[in-house]
């Protein structure tokens, strides 16, 4: 994780509400009219219904308590006003409580096609829809529960199971079983890894075992190699209902796989 931002996060006011500026509502509008046309045909069904419970605005960033409102009914979760980056320790904390941080600032004109850093945009487009889902619900509640009582050391375990599942996982159609669907957030805030991740044919697309997500070195700033594909949709409750510290500890002794790329910025 980062440890300095070049963005603040704005601070809401009594009611929760954040008065975002006119480029700020704009850049949303231009993020979201970009990646929509995308996501029709790869995101997977779970994305679009949740896409359409929460009716985000096209034309400006939405406000939390309207997204909370639909979460809430829904699965019991909402988000998490948090600065631009926080530590594991408070991310962990806040998945375990059914908070989803969500940094409160959006990138700039600069940096519109590629953020290193989770901004609104990522985090309410690219993750909140699926927390409508009981399935993506759980899985990440569990998560967030282990990564708590986790050392140190695990969390790190934790957090490559973590970017291959929530951030940049694969999912089989339920209409098509031998199509592949978009389901992490990663991918699906990004045009370009929307369309790689998917359409490319130097990606290597492996089934998904927690096992091997929690060996498998990933990079931040890179179109990922590797993207793993769960069978189903529902297979994130099985996931959830593993003994995921055990294969953790597992994963520790049969050591991490050989990276992909230039090791730099390994995790």
């Amino acid at each position: 994780m980062a440890k300095s931002s070049v963005y603040q996060s704005k601070t809401s006011n009594s009611k929760g509400v954040i008065n975002w500026s006119e480029e700020e509502n704009q850049i949303w509008a231009e993020l979201y009219a970009r990646q929509i046309p995308l996501l029709k045909s790869r995101a997977c069904e779970q994305y679009m219904e949740g896409l359409s419970l929460l009716a985000l605005p096209e034309d400006r960033i939405p406000q939390l308590p309207d997204i909370d409102e639909v979460l809430l009914a829904q699965t019991g979760w909402k988000t998490a006003e948090v600065p631009a980056l926080i530590n594991f320790g408070e991310f962990f904390r806040l998945l375990a409580n059914k908070e989803f941080p969500v940094a409160t600032f959006i990138r700039s004109k600069e940096e519109f096609d590629y953020l290193q850093e989770p901004d609104i945009f990522h985090e309410v487009f690219g993750h909140c829809p699926l927390l409508t889902n009981p399935a993506f619900a759980h899985f990440t509640h569990t998560y967030g529960k282990l990564g708590l009582a986790a050392s140190k050391d695990d969390r790190i375990y934790l957090a490559r199971l973590y970017w291959f599942t929530i951030e940049f996982g694969l999912v089989r159609s339920n209409a098509n079983p031998e199509q592949l669907e978009i389901y992490g957030g990663g991918i699906l805030s990004s045009p370009g890894e929307t369309v790689y991740s998917l359409d490319s044919s130097e990606a290597i697309r492996k089934p998904l075992t927690a096992i091997d997500a929690l060996r498998t070195p990933y990079r931040i700033d890179i179109m990922q190699p590797l993207y793993y594909v769960l069978p189903d949709f529902d297979y994130l409750f099985e996931l959830a209902n593993m003994d995921i510290m055990a294969l953790v500890n597992k994963a520790k002794g049969l050591g991490l796989f050989p990276p992909m790329f230039d090791a730099k910025q390994k995790a």
